[in-house]
């Protein structure tokens, strides 16, 4: 292939993707943030979750002398 295909092939494949995320954009319904659980600067109750070691944490046990920052991450395995 040439060297011009090279440079064109990853804008078609961005422009391809950007339309057809335009296209199921507009048949999904909108998220409502607030209703997903807490929102920044929202204090949240006190839990007890295992980390990768079995060790077992809290909110008393995370916090810092600063408060703590909780991040809810979705895996792709979901």
């Amino acid at each position: 292939m040439s060297k011009n295909v090279y440079q064109i092939f990853p804008v078609l494949v961005v422009a391809i993707l950007a339309s057809a995320n335009v296209a199921l954009g507009a048949e999904r319904e909108p998220i409502v943030v607030a209703n997903l659980g807490p929102q920044v600067g929202e204090q949240v109750p006190d839990f007890q979750l295992s980390d990768q070691f079995g060790e077992i944490h809290n909110l008393e046990s995370v916090m810092g002398p600063n408060g703590a920052m909780l991040l809810f991450h979705r895996s792709a395995d979901w």
